[in-house]
């Protein structure tokens, strides 16, 4: 989406200024959002405000409304998966200018030489911001967003629910300002998890097996990978049947219903198809019993299992420890293991 110098003109009119607009505000857990006035805040020093063009629904933005995430703060904006335009800049801002269109991301990066996680090749872990973001606030401790004068707390430092939002600079991801933003917004999380975690984290090779849990767009997205990657057998498990047909699409070369395959038994069913088990399982359901399974279907001797959805607060996991003594490997990864500001845009190319 290209906008007209004039249109970028516009934007600079209220540089400076508090802006009223409609936010979808999360009173409390459990409770429909709400659809009204707010407002947002200019940006202070190392911000930037943005307006939102394009807006994706995540899994992690319903699980927090329902009062299941342990970072979850109410009342706040949620929101994670968007496409905005910068409207203005606050002071120190160097990398970003109005008009320039970018990606909010969840996963900042500071690229400070002495951050050992942005120099860092293992990792895009940056903790520049996180113990502020956490708290949902900026990193000056405050909130940009309020209604009658009272705070409103951010979400994951995007807060894309509203039609501006102040995020980070080093949260913002520039990109090619002529892409399609009704799908590129969907690579502030969902897409960009999924690719990652097939060829950041696990490097799936040719050739190999691949068994993916949950086909919601996290999972659709690693059956995309893996058929990229050269996947040659690529099984999609879950327990809506309606999902398989687009699942079959995206790249998977069978699908197992788990509630209903046979006897119920979803890993002895898996291991029938697969005799040692799949080189690589991808959990992308949030459900620590579903991440157990997958490990215990991973390949026996080299088999990995990562783990991608976030459970709910107070669940954990656990496995005999058998499984990791004969070879079994369980990795995790966040926002796919990319370095947003980096390597958001060279995904968009």
């Amino acid at each position: 989406m290209h906008f007209t110098q004039d249109q970028i003109d516009d934007l600079k009119k209220t540089n400076g200024q508090p802006i009223e607009c409609l936010a979808a505000v999360a009173w409390e857990a459990k409770k429909p959002l709400d659809v009204t006035k707010v407002m947002v805040a200019p940006p202070k020093t190392g911000e930037v405000r943005v307006k939102i063009i394009a807006n994706a629904l995540c899994h992690t933005d319903i699980y927090t409304l329902e009062g299941h995430d342990p970072e979850g703060l109410f009342p706040s904006i949620l929101g994670h998966e968007a496409a905005a335009i910068v409207e203005s800049i606050g002071e120190g801002v160097t990398s970003l200018q109005v008009g320039d269109i970018v990606i909010p991301c969840y996963t900042p990066e500071c690229k400070k030489h002495d951050c050992i996680f942005c120099q860092s090749s293992k990792t895009n872990l940056c903790p520049q911001i996180r113990s502020t973001q956490g708290q949902g606030v900026m990193p000056d401790g405050t909130s940009r967003f309020s209604k009658d004068g009272k705070p409103i707390f951010h979400f994951m430092g995007c807060s894309s629910f509203a039609e501006y939002t102040v995020i980070a600079e080093i949260s913002a991801a520039k990109i090619n300002p002529y892409g399609d933003l009704n799908k590129l917004c969907m690579l502030g999380c969902g897409v960009s998890t999924g690719w990652g975690a097939v060829f950041n984290t696990c490097k799936v090779q040719p050739g190999t097996s691949v068994a993916v849990f949950g086909l919601g767009a996290v999972g659709l997205a690693v059956l995309q990978a893996a058929k990229a990657a050269g996947a040659t057998t690529i099984i999609g498990v879950d327990i809506n049947s309606k999902k398989f047909d687009q699942a079959i699409k995206m790249g998977a070369t069978e699908c197992v219903n788990s509630i209903v395959c046979e006897g119920g038994d979803v890993k002895k069913v898996l291991m029938s198809k697969q005799k040692w088990g799949y080189d690589y399982t991808f959990d992308c359901t949030g459900i620590t019993k579903v991440m157990r399974d997958a490990l215990e279907v991973a390949h026996r001797g080299w088999g990995e299992s990562c783990v991608i959805g976030v459970a709910a607060s107070g669940h954990e996991l656990s496995t005999r420890p058998f499984q990791l003594v004969t070879g079994r490997v369980w990795k995790g990864t966040a926002f796919g293991g990319w370095k947003s500001r980096t390597e958001v845009p060279q995904l968009v190319q």
